[in-house]
């Protein structure tokens, strides 16, 4: 089984919205599995109408969001963040560390792969902005850094 069958039986378990694979041959025995991350939710622009001023009044007093200062450390794949190596072991960096662009902040698990991840920025850890053991998505940030 090469590269490009095993990223179609992906491909066809998340249309068929499935958290677990099983494929075996007399050569191969894949086993895949994903979790399943909450749901980002997006609110669709409000048009100005009579029916939606109520809606528009109720969101006036909300406060906006924070301004997000200094860079972010984004996941460059798809996978399962690890802050730490084991999970007894300290966690690669934690709020208030300084880190350089070779500092490995966390492990990505991909497909049964732990891939070490580098800041690619220098500065110093402000936020982190996942959960040990999360699903994270390509691009998605995971360390804010100033």
């Amino acid at each position: 089984m090469n590269l490009e069958q095993v990223d179609s039986l992906i491909e066809k378990m998340e249309r068929a919205s499935l958290t677990e694979l099983s494929y075996k041959d007399k050569d191969v025995d894949i086993k895949l599995k994903r979790e399943l991350s909450q749901p980002q939710v997006q609110a669709a622009p409000v048009v100005e109408t009579a029916q939606n001023q109520v809606v528009n009044k109720a969101t006036e007093n909300v406060a906006p969001a924070p301004k997000e200062e200094g860079q972010t450390i984004k996941a460059p794949m798809v996978g399962t963040f690890y802050k730490a190596q084991s999970p007894e072991a300290e966690a690669y960096v934690k709020v208030g560390d300084k880190v350089t662009s070779t500092t490995v902040v966390c492990i990505l698990e991909a497909m049964k792969l732990f891939n070490e991840i580098q800041a690619d920025v220098s500065g110093e850890i402000v936020e982190v902005l996942v959960d040990d053991g999360e699903m994270v998505e390509y691009n998605q940030p995971l360390f804010r850094v100033r």
